[in-house]
């Protein structure tokens, strides 16, 4: 019952990581500070599903990325691109029709 549960909470999961993404770039972020700001939401996400995420949303054109040099470290910073921003809002409003039927279906359960 368990590796069922778990199962299919990672795939409710991986249906709104890009969401949680997109939601965190509005300003320049590297990998690994990406992945501290999604956890001090408590948004777990680990850096080998990151990483191929992020190259994925670059070249989809929804993201922009650049290298900086900060304390002698090469880091690349990913920010959302316009298109990004204009397909985050998309997104968003989708998530939101669906949580509320969602919702409306649970709390036909409850009654």
């Amino acid at each position: 019952m368990n590796e069922i549960l778990d199962g299919l909470v990672l795939e409710l999961r991986r249906g709104v990581l890009i969401l949680g993404v997109l939601s965190q770039l509005d300003q320049k972020e590297y990998g690994y500070s990406l992945i501290q700001k999604l956890q001090d939401h408590h948004f777990e996400i680990e850096a080998g599903t990151l990483y191929p995420l992020l190259r994925r949303l670059e070249k989809q054109g929804l993201l922009e990325s650049s290298w900086e040099l900060i304390d002698n470290r090469q880091r690349r910073y990913y920010q959302i691109s316009e298109e990004g921003k204009q397909l985050y809002t998309a997104l968003k409003k989708e998530y939101h029709s669906l949580h509320s039927m969602m919702h409306q279906l649970m709390q036909g359960e409850e009654q």
